[in-house]
């Protein structure tokens, strides 16, 4: 049976980890390096590394400190923000990435991912969607939740798995921060367009959230930060739980 994955993020501003709601007020939460590590203990299985302000700032991502994290992990490592052309992409695999997350400038330049695909392997290449509601659809956005885009959500799941990607981390800007669940009709709709992995992100914020996500939203994996961050669930705790529902995890 495929093992559903548990996954969280390093939000990055500076040289900290930080944590916000509705990628607003934000708290300093720690060193990269030192959470990277705590959440490898804990048995998380992925990490994402998120340079917020990279795209605003119209500035590549941080490479030298996405590196120092990258050489203390043995689990798979991702990086996100301010990937803007091929170049960005193999600095960072370079760096130690085993997956690079595609933002704004996949909506900027679709044809973006099939390049990525094409020289790297659609195994390295995955989209970030940050999707907001509106009516009875969901707008994706850019610059870090700032910008409204031309897409909606799910039209840019199926063009972006068509071009290539190999998964999508989707973000429900709606949800981010309050813990009270995914957006499922979101996740679900997503992951039946895209036909490709899908993470669901923002709004765990107890067991039951992980439990709906991977099987109700028919996501691949789930991502949560500050649930972890606030030490307000023990990852191991979670896998258990899912294990005893059914649903396969790597313990």
């Amino acid at each position: 049976m495929h093992c559903k994955r548990i996954i969280s993020g390093l939000d990055i501003k500076g040289d900290r980890v930080v944590k916000g709601v509705r990628f607003v007020n934000l708290r300093d939460v720690g060193d990269p390096v030192e959470t990277a590590l705590a959440y490898q203990a804990a048995g998380i299985d992925e990490l994402v590394f998120l340079d917020i302000n990279a795209t605003y700032e119209n500035r590549g991502t941080k490479v030298e400190l996405a590196a120092k994290v990258a050489s203390q992990l043995s689990i798979p490592f991702a990086v996100s923000g301010g990937v803007r052309v091929l170049d960005d992409i193999s600095a960072l695999l370079k760096a130690g990435a085993n997956k690079v997350f595609i933002g704004s400038a996949a909506i900027a330049d679709p044809a973006l991912i099939a390049r990525a695909a094409d020289k790297f392997g659609s195994a390295c290449i995955a989209v970030s969607i940050d999707a907001k509601r509106s009516g009875d659809t969901w707008i994706a956005y850019t610059h870090g939740g700032r910008k409204p885009s031309r897409f909606d959500a799910v039209t840019l799941a199926r063009e972006v798995a068509d071009r290539g990607a190999g998964e999508i981390i989707l973000n429900s800007m709606d949800r981010d921060g309050p813990l009270s669940g995914y957006d499922l009709p979101l996740t679900r709709a997503v992951a039946d367009a895209a036909g490709i992995p899908v993470i669901a992100s923002s709004g765990a914020g107890c067991i039951d959230h992980f439990y709906e996500a991977l099987t109700e939203g028919r996501a691949d994996a789930a991502f949560a930060a500050s649930l972890f961050h606030d030490k307000k669930l023990e990852i191991s705790v979670l896998k258990e739980a899912l294990r005893q529902r059914g649903v396969s995890v790597r313990i």
